[in-house]
Parts: C-alpha cells; structure tokens; sequence
C-alpha cells in the first residue's frame, strides 16, 4: 500500500516524478480497495499501479471515487457487480506497453472472478489547459459519449463542456497521442465517456468519467484478456 501511494504521489503530485519519497497520495477509498502493483521483473521497481473498488450493484454508486465529481443517479438502477479503477498512474520514464497489457491481465483476471459486468473510473489528462487534448476531446465526443440511460450529469464546480464547447474534427493521429494509454484502452473495447472534462486542480488533472460494459468487449479481445490473466 505504501509503494503504491508512494507512486501515485510521484506521479499525480511531485514535479519531478520521483520515487524514493517520504510522501504519500493517500485517501479514505484506500481501505475500501484492491491495489495492483506492476513491477519490473528484471529489477524489482514498481512501474504502475491501480486499485479496484468492488460494488454489488449500482445501488452502491454514490459510495465511489467518481461520485465526488460526476452526478451517476442514471446508475443507480444498474443491477450487476461493479468494478472502479481508480488512481492508475505509470512512471513517466516507462513507456514498454507490457505495462498496460499485465494492468488489463490483472483487470481481467478479476472480472472473470468476480463477474463484473461493468467497468468504470476516471481517466485523467495530465495538466488542466484544455487546449492541449482539443482534438482528444473532439473525438470524444463525435465518437465515444455514453448511452443516454448511462448519462453522468455535472456535479463538480469547475467543468470543461467539450461536448458543447468542441466544433473542430479532431485530427485521430492527434487524438490518439495526447490520450490517456488507459482511456485508448477502454475506447478501443468499446468504452464510453461523459461529455464534460472535470477540472482535478488538486491532482492537476482533467478527468472524464468512463465506463466499458463487459458484455460489448469483443469477443476476440475479451479471450486475448482472459488468455494474458491465466
């Protein structure tokens, strides 16, 4: 718990992005979670981590992490398991992809435990100017805004209405480098976001809620998941 809060601090918190720090990104959803450490086998050193927080059903939706930002009532009458990722950070000096490939192991492994049936969480942009991710945005909204019955309200004081404020066609190849590797992710199995950017001026970060349904994963890449967890 320590090393993953250690990383996260590094990572969410200090300029510099190192490690060996006194200090911690820690909260009260912590106890309430599973963490995922991903370490490097050839020197031990932890390189990502996440955590898990497990709901019987949308009843429990108000209890999340993403709560605190997005208004979910839309959610509240889900009636399957549910499953918040949460605080997914990298080191910013790895970039081997087998770092997000064993992250989306270990998530399939415990969906396929647990029966989850929904995914969701807050995929972060670094830095709070928008215009940085104005083509990311864009397409996110001509291509990957939630289902209307799954609609997350505003609830969060400061916002960036993309959905509303964003004209342009977004350029993909742009699109796709100034995005979250975790956000591709859930886009690329069928994931879908709100259509407004919550401005994390404590995490300096924007944030969009996300959810992937686990049933509309692909079937040939719901089976490439399940064959990395085993």
């Amino acid at each position: 718990m320590r090393a993953a809060q250690q990383l996260r601090h590094a990572v969410f918190r200090s300029s510099d992005d190192a490690t060996e720090t006194s200090h911690h990104d820690r909260d009260a959803y912590d106890m309430r979670c599973t963490h995922v450490l991903i370490e490097s086998v050839g020197t031990g050193e932890l390189v990502a981590t996440f955590r898990m927080m497990p709901l019987e059903s949308g009843a429990e939706i108000n209890s999340t992490y993403s709560a605190q930002f997005y208004s979910l009532e839309a959610l509240k009458g889900y009636d399957r398991p549910i499953v918040e990722i949460g605080r997914f950070c990298i080191r910013s000096d790895q970039t081997d992809p087998d770092i997000l490939r064993a992250a989306w192991a270990a998530i399939a492994a415990h969906v396929d435990k647990t029966g989850t049936e929904l995914l969701i969480g807050c995929s972060s942009f670094k830095g709070i100017d928008e215009s940085m991710y104005a083509d990311a945005f864009a397409m996110l909204r001509e291509r990957h805004l939630a289902p209307r019955r799954w609609w997350p309200r505003i609830k969060a004081p400061n916002v960036f209405k993309f959905a509303e404020r964003l004209k342009l066609s977004p350029d993909r190849t742009k699109a796709l480098r100034t995005m979250p590797p975790l956000l591709r992710s859930y886009l690329s199995m069928g994931g879908w976001v709100s259509d407004h950017a919550v401005i994390d001026r404590d995490l300096n970060t924007l944030h969009v809620f996300t959810g992937l349904e686990v049933r509309k994963i692909p079937p040939a890449r719901r089976k490439a998941l399940l064959s990395l967890a085993n």
